[in-house]
């Protein structure tokens, strides 16, 4: 661990289970799954119908007419979540934060709304796209209008790498505020892909299943398609305290790589590497992870890599450290899965409760690990990793410590 300690001292979430990090952490603790019926638009023939959406999240009138046209719904996501963050850090979201604020967004694809709406235009209905498709659809319209709602002025950013994107672009909030770059970042992850498109698209990789995600189960088939956001106020811990900020967390440790091998399998020894880095920057060592908040996709190829590269990074201790996925309750976010997963982590670190692992009749024997039952687990925690492995072989771990 090296230069500034940094703390969290705001979250907020957009998810299949509501508005707000509170209903998220409720629905993971509880075991209450947020799939349901895949609603999107247009005519849809696919034969994945079933999708973890955010419902009943109208742009317009959570923005406002000044910012809405501007928003496809994976900027629109994160301007809400991080409103939320912005206010439980007990900061005037009127007032402007300046150039030691940096604002950094982690998203899979951006504006795909944006994007399916106007392929349809053009192909199928004859029309012209709506004029704002450019500046709604491209990463970076998420992180921009960020900065531009906090008046942030220092580093603005996207971070597009896949299912690792929310994470690295938290890590990368961190490391900048550690190196005296900034004293404030702004960072998380969002995605908005349950359109007809996308859903046609991951049913023709053969990774969506029809009826259940079963992380690490023996009969797994399956992820399912997931939407929403989280972000976080990330602060140097001495700026933090000298305002009176009550820290929810340390964020203590942050690892990532690439396994330059293939563009979809994963390999468990970069991911291993991974972890590892994450232990040395957050100088722990493997036995002070109680809890780990696992990738678990519930594809085949996913939980075996990710179980192997655990018992690689912690050995017998693999025998005692819980580990769980909470993608049975609020889908695979894809670009967001890594600030999702975060907030679970942070909320379950707080209340020292492991959440439950759903939909898992019999657990695979490949996967040897201490997988959390069907329902939560209380028990001391001193240290929480949460894994982010994305297509591409491109790895995140961020481990987060209580603040003292």
């Amino acid at each position: 661990m090296t230069g500034r300690r940094v703390v969290v001292t705001g979250m907020g979430s957009v998810s299949a289970a509501g508005i707000g990090a509170e209903p998220l952490w409720r629905a993971a603790r509880d075991g209450k799954s947020c799939v349901g019926p895949l609603a999107v638009r247009e005519p849809y023939g696919g034969r994945i119908k079933i999708s973890a959406q955010v419902r009943d999240f109208d742009v317009a009138e959570r923005l406002g007419p000044a910012v809405a046209p501007f928003a496809d719904l994976f900027a629109a996501y994160a301007l809400v979540a991080a409103d939320e963050a912005v206010a439980q850090a007990g900061l005037d979201r009127d007032a402007r934060q300046g150039a030691r604020c940096a604002t950094l967004l982690g998203t899979g694809i951006g504006g795909m709304h944006t994007i399916d709406d106007g392929i349809y235009a053009v192909y199928f209905a004859n029309k012209r796209p709506e004029a704002l498709t450019v500046p709604k659809l491209i990463p970076s319209a998420g992180p921009a209008l960020l900065s531009m709602r906090f008046g942030a002025t220092g580093p603005c950013f996207a971070v597009a790498s896949a299912c690792s994107s929310g994470a690295q672009a938290i890590g990368l909030g961190m490391q900048m505020i550690r190196a005296g770059m900034v004293d404030r970042a702004i960072v998380g992850g969002s995605e908005a892909c349950a359109t007809n498109g996308a859903m046609r698209a991951w049913e023709t990789l053969r990774v969506l299943t029809p009826d259940l995600c079963r992380p690490f189960a023996k009969n797994r088939n399956g992820m399912v398609l997931g939407e929403g956001a989280a972000m976080f106020v990330l602060e140097a811990e001495e700026s933090a305290r000298a305002r009176g900020a009550q820290p929810l967390c340390y964020l203590s440790g942050y690892g990532t790589n690439s396994d330059a091998l293939d563009p979809v399998r994963p390999d468990a020894a970069s991911a291993s590497a991974c972890m590892n880095m994450a232990l040395e920057d957050a100088g722990l060592r493997p036995e002070d992870i109680d809890y780990v908040n696992a990738h678990g996709t519930a594809t085949v190829a996913n939980d075996g890599n990710e179980a192997e590269a655990l018992n690689r990074s912690f050995g017998s201790h693999c025998d005692d450290m819980l580990v769980s996925s909470t993608k049975p309750v609020h889908g695979h976010t894809l670009g967001a899965a890594g600030a999702i997963e975060l907030a679970i982590a942070i909320r379950a670190l707080r209340e020292q409760v492991a959440p439950p692992s759903l939909n898992v009749e019999l657990q695979d024997p490949g996967c040897r690990i201490k997988l959390v039952g069907p329902e939560a687990v209380a028990r001391p925690m001193r240290a929480v990793l949460s894994n982010s492995f994305a297509f591409g072989g491109i790895n995140a771990s961020l481990i987060i410590t209580p603040a003292v």
